[in-house]
């Protein structure tokens, strides 16, 4: 990183002195008026390939301001990551292990899966109000709020370790569950207000590697930490350790949210979020923004398309440890492994397809590429599973979670180009409360299945609705309305001029974004 990252970029007027600058740290305005004050355009048409939208709406007059991309925006990314990363721990740390703690708690297979349900069903009730407090109250009281639910809820769970502690063991799930209402919805919002527009896919995709981190500590730790012996208070033991150590880190972690989290930085980092800024609270409705986004055809498919993949990756998620006993009895430890593969192999495909975005804008493209691949996936993981090879497990568990959690960043990515001006906040709650449904349908529905038919007729039952995903992705209509914004202002940057020059100079800036509103 150069130095100049934390030098102030200010606009002084005439368009010599932007040339040179870059879009990552400046946006360009939709054309100057006489005062030196810039109009807003937001066309809205259907896709990013031309410069003749259906519709223009011209909104008030701003002054450009002063922007900079702050060093520490990497350390508020890393926060939250690992925040979200203890949280998705401790999610995972009943399913992977299920068969040891339905034999400690004389408990069903319905009883612990609901262990991982709870954090889907919590989601559904609480997300709307989430989304409001992260609109009116700001990005550090809702991450600050998530991280001591997250605290106390582990905390709650120390005193669990015994077989009559299952209601107690499950009010501290609840309390976790409850953080992660606090927590999915946050990586889209956390870009814009701290990243340059050349960097905020990227940043959006390592806000989600935090939560699959966790996944994959998740599907890792517990397999270790609680061996499968038979004496019970020997299980008690190390149940207490590994209960403890959660509480330990997600302590340590709401401490450091207290005291590093910020709300944004001073000097907004685009000329996006400048113009943002300068918005009264007035002239924005919560209820009006929920009713637009549901009247918004492209982004409801996204919706439901979003929730049949995520579904299907939370059911896999959950009932994996159950899939491979099976198949594959006393491998835990590899059952564990498998979740791993999948999570950190899923890491990578998040990365590549942030930093893909971030350098092409081929979202529907990408979007539907990768959905496609989860399906392939799904399909070969199904009948590869009983073969009886553990090698072959690994491989095409890897390429299934390499483009099912690959997905995620791309869905939200996409929504805030299907919604714009709208929340990024608003899009992804909506998005993960329809993961959360799915996931909760599909785990029920497919547990039930594996326990009549077997896993086959199971993933096969998940790879149908993966099947109806990739074709409701293919019909979403690419209404790109932030690239069509942009490349409408560089185009008409460069009439308003009626220079050669002038076209050169605002170029780099047809990936940026003119306007965004945030609270």
């Amino acid at each position: 990183m150069s130095a100049q990252d934390d030098l102030p970029r200010e606009w002084m007027g005439g368009l010599d002195r932007a040339r040179g600058n870059d879009c990552s740290q400046i946006t360009t305005p939709t054309g100057k008026s006489s005062l030196g004050e810039y109009n807003h355009h937001l066309p809205l048409g259907d896709s990013c390939e031309t410069l003749e939208p259906s519709i223009i709406e011209t909104g008030p007059l701003f002054p450009l301001m002063e922007t900079k991309l702050y060093k520490r925006r990497w350390l508020m990314l890393f926060t939250f990551s690992v925040y979200s990363m203890s949280n998705a721990f401790m999610w995972l740390q009943y399913g992977i292990i299920s068969n040891i703690f339905m034999r400690f708690y004389n408990i069903g297979t319905l009883a612990i899966d609901w262990l991982s349900m709870i954090y889907f069903l919590t989601y559904i009730p609480f997300i709307l109000p989430v989304m409001w407090a992260l609109d009116n109250r700001g990005i550090r009281y809702v991450v600050l709020v998530g991280s001591a639910f997250n605290c106390i809820g582990a905390w709650i769970k120390t005193s669990t370790a015994h077989p009559d502690m299952f209601a107690m063991t499950f009010l501290g799930q609840f309390v976790c569950s409850v953080a992660t209402v606090f927590i999915l919805g946050i990586p889209s919002r956390l870009a814009s207000l701290w990243f340059g527009q050349q960097e905020v896919s990227t940043a959006c995709s390592i806000g989600v590697l935090g939560n699959q981190m966790g996944i994959a500590i998740g599907f890792l730790v517990p397999p270790i930490l609680v061996p499968n012996v038979d004496d019970i208070n020997e299980l008690a033991h190390h149940i207490r350790i590994m209960f403890y150590i959660s509480a330990g880190v997600a302590t340590i972690i709401f401490i450091l949210v207290v005291i590093v989290f910020q709300e944004r930085p001073e000097i907004p980092p685009t000329q996006a979020q400048a113009q943002a800024r300068s918005i009264p609270p007035d002239e924005y409705s919560y209820t009006a923004s929920i009713l637009r986004l549901l009247r918004n055809k492209p982004f409801m498919l996204l919706v439901v398309s979003y929730g049949l993949n995520v579904g299907c990756f939370y059911a896999v998620s959950t009932l994996l440890n159950r899939m491979i006993i099976e198949h594959y009895p006393g491998e835990e430890v590899n059952a564990g492994r498998i979740g791993l593969t999948i999570v950190i192999a899923g890491m990578v495909g998040s990365l590549i397809c942030g930093i893909w975005l971030d350098k092409t804008k081929t979202y529907k493209q990408t979007t539907l590429l990768v959905y496609l691949l989860s399906l392939i996936g799904m399909l070969v993981y199904a009948f590869t599973l009983n073969l009886g090879h553990l090698w072959v497990v690994f491989i095409t568990a890897g390429v299934l979670g390499f483009f099912m959690t690959g997905y995620l960043p791309l869905g939200f990515e996409f929504a805030v180009e299907l919604t714009y001006p709208e929340s990024e906040g608003t899009s992804s709650g909506l998005l993960n409360c329809s993961a959360q449904i799915f996931g909760i349908i599909f785990t029920i529905s497919q547990g039930k299945i594996i326990d009549r038919w077997g896993t086959l007729a199971g993933n096969i039952f998940l790879c149908l609705f993966l099947l109806i995903g990739s074709v409701m992705t293919g019909f979403i209509k690419a209404d790109l309305r932030r690239q069509r914004a942009n490349l409408q202002a560089e185009s008409q940057t460069a009439s308003s001029t009626g220079s050669e020059s002038s076209v050169q100079d605002y170029g780099a800036t047809a990936c940026s974004s003119p306007w965004q509103r945030q609270s």
